[in-house]
């Protein structure tokens, strides 16, 4: 007979304990929900934010950086390729959101995923006139498939401790004000 309170009283305080817990996340996910309007509306925000799997790619210089080298700020991952129309028309407000925002609390890292390597986005930035990101690539495409992304281009938001605040799949304006407030929310947050 014992047996059967304290299976209810650990079941109470599991549901109690995942009732706080996802309280908290809510939170979290309502506060971003209100800023998804406009060129924002497709940014998928999680409960929560999450871990992410950090990965390598090549700078313009041929040197290995992580995404780990940027912690201590709110990074927008960017995946896309010089052959993807959508990723081409996205490109520009990439570089104006770097421009307007990047510094010591905020970085782009559009990191291409050429096959044919850095001089395709070296080229494709010069053609662009793209002067704020870094020319970033990684040929193996293995840093894509790292954090989860099967199309382009698609866009990871981590807080400056290095987690997944959401994502985006699909090309939207970054530097469209909605964009800037969803990601200065996510620096004020951090």
């Amino acid at each position: 007979m014992t047996t059967k309170p304290m299976k209810f009283t650990g079941l109470l305080f599991l549901l109690t304990f995942t009732g706080l817990v996802a309280g908290t996340s809510t939170a979290f996910s309502e506060n971003l929900s209100a800023l998804l309007t406009g060129e924002m509306q497709n940014f998928a925000p999680y409960d929560a934010p999450r871990p992410f799997k950090d990965f390598t790619f090549l700078n313009a210089e041929g040197e290995e950086e992580r995404v780990s080298d940027y912690r201590g700020k709110v990074i927008l991952v960017n995946f896309w390729a010089t052959w993807c129309a959508p990723c081409r028309k996205e490109m520009p407000s990439l570089d104006r959101l770097q421009e307007a925002l990047g510094g010591d609390e905020f970085v782009v890292l559009a990191i291409g995923q050429d096959l044919q390597g850095m001089e395709k986005v070296t080229t494709f930035f010069e053609k662009l006139n793209i002067k704020n990101l870094a020319p970033l690539n990684d040929k193996t495409v293995k840093s894509g498939r790292s954090a989860g992304v099967f199309g382009l281009p698609a866009s990871i938001l981590l807080n400056a401790k290095g987690e997944e605040v959401g994502r985006l799949v699909g090309p939207a304006e970054w530097d469209a004000p909605e964009a800037k407030a969803l990601i200065n929310h996510v620096i004020r947050g951090s």
